[in-house]
């Protein structure tokens, strides 16, 4: 006997229909992302870079060493950390939510480094704004800055070829016992 509602559970075995998309719903929802990007735009080319030196400013109080190690510590940290979030967001077996998550928490941990290179090649009133008050309350910062981003890749590839490299030699060791153990089982006992 065969179920009558069919192979897709409705009476007479026709597909279930999808309702009709919500043309209206879609559009209301693309003009308020359209709205909020053009917010984050405007928010990130004129408040952000004056905001980000004046706390970098004050932060190092005009002290060469301060701003110095001050890059090297916000370039490296941010950057390794990032990388490392990145990392976990392309693993497989991650849903696309969690994967978009991860990419925006990567760009949340890289924002002091992005607002930093967005200061040195801006070219708005903010941007050079942030320039002048980085020149005068945090010498070195910078350059220090973009020293810590080389050194925070550097660390991130050190710390993914030893991952790697020590998967490999696991994977080889178990290869390598598993041959022993055939191997002794094969031979008669001594």
């Amino acid at each position: 006997m065969t179920d009558p509602s069919g192979p897709a559970g409705v009476a007479g075995g026709s597909a279930v229909h999808k309702p009709p998309v919500d043309w209206r719903r879609r559009l209301v929802l693309a003009g308020v992302g359209t709205a909020a990007a053009i917010v984050a735009y405007v928010f990130a080319t004129s408040f952000l870079p004056r905001w980000w030196a004046h706390r970098v400013g004050d932060l190092v109080d005009e002290s060469t060493l301060a701003g110095i190690v001050a890059g090297l510590v916000i370039g490296a940290l941010f950057t390794l950390g990032a990388l490392l979030v990145a990392r976990a967001a392309v693993r497989r077996h991650r849903s696309w939510k969690a994967r978009g998550l991860l990419a925006l928490a990567t760009l949340l941990i890289a924002s002091p480094n992005l607002t930093t290179l967005g200061i040195v090649l801006g070219r708005g009133n903010a941007a050079h704004a942030g320039e002048r008050i980085l020149d005068v309350q945090a010498p070195g910062f910078r350059w220090a800055t973009l020293f810590g981003v080389i050194g925070g890749v550097a660390a991130f590839v050190g710390l993914q070829y030893l991952l790697t490299s020590r998967r490999r030699r696991r994977r080889e060791v178990d290869r390598l016992r598993g041959e022993l153990r055939s191997r002794d089982a094969g031979e008669p006992p001594s």
